[in-house]
This record gives structure tokens, sequence and C-alpha cells, in this order.
């Protein structure tokens, strides 16, 4: 089976056992400690996947589904001690956590990605030689950066009357919702480039180099995220979680489609910079149309039908969730971790180290 078809198929299976998980739990307790706790596999996960080459010292000689079932552990154990500590520094040790530290645990995720792809690594790989020691020092950056982020820009006194208001919560610059959809969108942005490879910094090899290129990309990322929130919040007057749930994360899911499970093989003949208008309209498309069946299948799952829009925003957290806190690392789950097994065939040790 090759790409794009097994791509598609890897991606229906995870998407399925995604939509069997989240069906596991009512609404209270998904948008809680399930979500709470998913949030903190990501950042881990992408030190696995990039820092780690999904390689570790425990899955050494391991054949799938082993391997992916040791970096799964691996995973499993990291992500509960960060999880206690953002529960018991951010949220107080209130359970279940509510939206600001639930909040913090999403910001998190960007500022991995930008550590991790954005700046490659830098300066953690180039300054520590052992990866498993440089990956731990760049996840433990990755949750004080953003602490630092969180306390400077989020404010959420909109919050102070109602009982999830804290009284540590940040006082910083900007409406928390509306930093923390730019800030994704800020992700988003990043991705964006990622369908152009690059281009256009690419043209210049003085911007391919670290420090350089990471402060370049996140500026590109930024003006991105500016000209969204811009647009839609500014000119349309679109409501924060509207942006968030129907544009950057369904960007943001179809592009792990796009990029990850059919590994760029839509369009891998076609150059820049068509090619990233190409992937960018096809990532746009499948996520649009997979948040949509999402949204069609909510009730059946939760069982009762999800009031949309202020206060609650209950069906725009279910879907955000089910999207980004679930989907979206058990679709990583299935193509790094255990290499789309059983669907393609086991990669071999050998096979693993070249790819790493």
């Amino acid at each position: 089976m090759t790409q794009p078809f097994l791509g598609a198929v890897a991606s229906a299976i995870a998407i399925l056992v995604s939509l069997g998980f989240v069906g596991l739990f009512d609404f209270p307790t998904f948008v809680g400690w399930v979500s709470f706790y998913m949030l903190a596999v990501v950042p881990i996960q992408i030190v696995v996947v990039v820092i780690w080459s999904a390689n570790l010292p425990l899955a050494a000689g391991f054949k799938q589904p082993a391997k992916g079932l040791a970096l799964l552990l691996v995973t499993a154990v990291v992500a509960a001690v960060m999880t206690t500590l953002a529960w018991q520094f951010v949220g107080e040790g209130v359970s279940p956590p509510g939206p600001i530290p639930s909040q913090y645990a999403v910001v998190v995720v960007p500022t991995t990605f930008f550590l991790a792809i954005a700046f490659g690594g830098w300066p953690f790989t180039a300054v520590v030689r052992n990866r498993i020691a440089a990956g731990l020092l760049l996840l433990a950056a990755a949750y004080l950066i953003t602490y630092a982020l969180f306390r400077g820009f989020f404010n959420y006194e909109f919050l102070k009357d109602a009982p999830v208001y804290l009284q540590s919560a940040p006082h910083g610059t900007f409406n928390g919702v509306a930093a923390l959809v730019f800030y994704v969108t800020m992700l988003a942005g990043m991705f964006l480039l990622l369908h152009f490879d690059l281009w256009p910094l690419t043209t210049s090899p003085a911007l391919m180099k670290q420090p350089v290129l990471g402060v370049a990309w996140t500026l590109v990322a930024a003006a991105v995220g500016a000209v969204v929130m811009w647009v839609t919040l500014g000119r349309l007057a679109l409501d924060p979680m509207y942006v968030l749930t129907r544009i950057t994360a369904p960007f943001i899911f179809g592009t792990i489609v796009v990029l990850n499970m059919l590994q760029n093989s839509l369009f891998a003949r076609a150059q820049q910079p068509l090619k990233g208008v190409a992937n960018t309209i096809a990532a746009a498309v499948i996520g649009a149309g997979l948040a949509q069946l999402y949204g069609r299948v909510d009730r059946l799952l939760v069982g009762m039908e999800l009031p949309s829009g202020a206060p609650g925003y209950e069906y725009e957290l279910w879907l955000v969730n089910a999207l980004l806190s679930v989907t979206f690392p058990f679709l990583i789950f299935y193509a790094a971790y255990f290499g789309f097994w059983p669907v393609a065939a086991a990669a071999s040790p050998e096979r693993d180290r070249q790819r790493g």
C-alpha cells in the first residue's frame, strides 16, 4: 500500500479510534480532566517525534507494535507528570481543572512546536550532546516560557465573578481567549510555511541557519496570526471561539493529515510555490470537512445536543478538544509511534535508524 492511499486508510482508522475514545466520557469529564491530560500529551509527543526521531533506548531493537507501545508508555508517564505540575501551579489544585489552567495547557503546545520545529531544537540540541536530555530541557523550557507569556499577555478579569475564576489568574495585556486564539493561529501560520517547504525563506541562505531561521519563521507566523485576527475579529466581527473552532483548528487538523498522514504526497511532483498553494487548500478543505463530520456525531457521542456560542461555548469546547486534544495526538501516535502498523508492514530496526 502506497501514499496517499496508505495515509487515507490510516487516518480513517485513527479518527475512528479517536471518536471511540471521546465517546467513553460524558461532556464534563471530557472537557475537564480528559482534555487537560491529553493536552499535556502533545508537547512530549512533539519532543519524541521531532527531537528524538521516535527512537529511544527503551524501544531500541523493538518491532511493531512493541516499539510503539514503549514510546506510548514514556509519553503517558511524562504527560502525567506535566499534568500534575500544571494543575498545581497554574490551576491551584482545583478539581476539575477549569478554563484558566486548561488554556495554559493549550498555549504550551504552540510554544513546543516553535522550539522544536521552527528553531529546530536550538539551543538545546546545540549545547547538549545527549538528545534525550536536550529534549527534556526543551520540554521544560516550553512550559516555563509559556508561563511567562501567560502571565504577561493573558487576562482573565472577565471571569472574575465566575466560579471557575482563580485568585492566581494572570492580569496580562489581552483578553485571555483572544490571546489564546492568536497564539494558536500563529501555530497555523507556522504550519502554513511547512506546506511551502519554507519557501520563500529558502531563497535566502542567510535565513536558513539557526537561530535566524527560527526568528524569521516565528515572525512570519505572527504576521499570519495578526492578519487572520484583524480580518476575522476586526473586520468581520467574528467570535474568537468561532475563529478557533471553524478556521484555525480545522486548518491545523487538516495539515496533520496532509503532511503527516499522507506524508506530503498529494502534490509531490509540483514545484513551489504552486505545491504550497495546493497543499494549503487541501489542508483547509480536509480539515473543514472533518470538523463538519465531528460536528455531526457530537450528539451521538455525548448523548445530548451541545449548545453553541456564548456564554458556555459547550459545542466549541467539545469540538476543539475532540480535534486537537485527542485526534491530533492519535494521528501522530499511529503515524510516528506505530509506523502505520499493521496497515503498513512493520518497520525493521534498521529502517528506523535510517529514518532517524
